[in-house]
This record gives structure tokens, sequence and C-alpha cells, in this order.
């Protein structure tokens, strides 16, 4: 069995992410599901044992279906907040995630199968001119993608609410 890097003390939780930041034709991807009310992020936990690069490179097949690879490390996003519902309820979150561009393949076509905690999840082509229309996250994706970046940027949010 794999274990995420990662823990939980108390009412606090940490979890260690590594998360892609895919493009194609303007839009850029996210998954999302009928449970929760928002968009997010292709990516996921990295196991122990497992670089930040090999994580992505899993996370993405997992929910795409397609191996892509990576171009570069841009972000080190640093992520607070809680949720009131789920496994995270009445939770004080941190997350560290490292998110990768990958490079783009010059087609939207994925082979997606994903499910996470047993909910089916459903990748989505999110325009990015138009992603303030949408509840996504992490928050800071659409300034980013809209904006010129050299080097690694570190990001830090609070979303506790």
């Amino acid at each position: 069995m794999e274990y995420d890097c990662g823990f939980t003390e108390g009412n606090r939780w940490f979890r260690y992410r590594a998360g892609a930041i895919i493009v194609e034709d303007g839009c850029v991807l996210f998954a999302g599901n009928e449970k929760d009310d928002y968009y997010y992020s292709i990516g996921g936990g990295v196991h122990m044992g497992e670089t930040a690069e090999e994580a992505v490179k899993r996370e993405v097949f997992e929910e795409t279906g397609v191996n892509y690879e990576i171009d570069h490390l841009a972000v080190i996003h640093e992520n607070f907040f809680n949720d009131n519902r789920g496994i995270l309820k009445d939770m004080d979150c941190h997350e560290i995630a490292l998110y990768f561009v990958m490079e783009p393949r010059g087609t939207k076509e994925l082979k997606s199968n994903s499910f996470t905690q047993g909910v089916r999840e459903n990748m989505f082509w999110l325009p990015i001119a138009e992603l303030d229309k949408y509840k996504a996250f992490p928050s800071f994706m659409k300034e980013y993608l809209q904006s010129e970046h050299v080097g690694i940027e570190h990001i830090v949010t609070d979303e506790r609410i």
C-alpha cells in the first residue's frame, strides 16, 4: 500500500502535493466531480519515497489516461484552508504543492476514467480568459496563467473562512 506524504494531528491536516498545469488552445485542464461544487487542479499527494516529478506524472496519467511530459517546475504553492464537509470537516489544513507546467500535446483529447474517494471525476478544459467565472482551485491560477514568468514562483494563499 502506498502512503501520501502528510499527517493529521488533532484538527490539523498537512499534505505534500504535486500539481499539473496543462494548457491547450487557451484552456487549462481542471477536474471536477458530482460531490463537490468546485473545480480543482490535476494532481494529488506525493507518495512516500516518490519524487514530486514522479508523482505529477503518475497523477496526470491516473486522472487523464494520457502520459504528459513535464516542461518545468513553475510554482511552489503554500495553501492554508479549511473545509466544512467531507473528510476534512472542521480541519485546519496546510498544503504544500509543487506545480509543474506540462508539455502541450496539441490536442485536448483525453482517456479519463478517474475516481477519487469512490466518486467519478470528470475533466474540464476551462478557458483561461474566463477562469474568474468558475469556482476553481488553486485560486492563483487565473492571474498566474495570464502573466509572464521567469523562474519558479513561491505563492502563498490563505483560503481559511
